[in-house]
C-alpha cells in the first residue's frame, strides 16, 4: 500500500500536490486549464489540459463559465504564474480554483507524465 503525505505551505490553501490533483481530477473531474504560453503548452503539457494564457484568462472566461461551480486546477511551470492566476477566477465567481504546487516541474517529478503538441 503507497500512502501519501503532504504538508500545505501557509498561505498556499489552494495549492494542490501532484497527488492531490490527480485525486481530483479522478474524483471530481477538476478541469485542467494550462496558463503558459502556446510554445510552452505544446512543448508539454498534462492530460486534458486546455491551453488559455494568463494574460488572455479573464477576458477567456466565459469558455469557462460552466465550470464556476467544478473543481478548477490552474497549471503553469512552476506554480507561480497559476497561484497568482487563481484571484482572477474566483473574482469572477469561480468557488472551486486550485493552482498545481511546484507547476508541470513538480508533476514531471513526481512521475507523472506530460504530453507534447497541441490539445486534440
Amino acid at each position: 500500500m503507497l500512502l501519501a503525505l503532504s504538508v500545505r505551505r501557509p498561505g498556499s490553501a489552494n495549492s494542490l500536490t501532484p497527488t492531490q490533483a490527480t485525486l481530483l481530477i479522478n474524483r471530481e473531474n477538476a478541469q485542467l486549464i494550462d496558463i503558459r504560453e502556446p510554445n510552452e503548452y505544446v512543448s508539454g503539457h498534462l492530460s486534458d489540459s486546455r491551453n488559455i494564457p494568463s494574460e488572455s484568462l479573464a477576458e477567456r472566461a466565459g469558455e469557462l463559465e460552466q465550470f464556476k461551480d467544478t473543481p478548477v486546477i490552474l497549471v503553469c511551470q512552476s506554480g507561480a504564474r497559476s497561484s497568482a492566476a487563481c484571484s482572477t477566477l474566483a473574482k469572477l465567481g469561480f468557488s472551486k480554483v486550485h493552482s498545481l504546487a511546484g507547476g508541470t516541474v513538480a508533476w514531471v517529478e513526481a512521475g507523472l507524465p506530460l504530453k507534447k503538441g497541441a490539445r486534440k
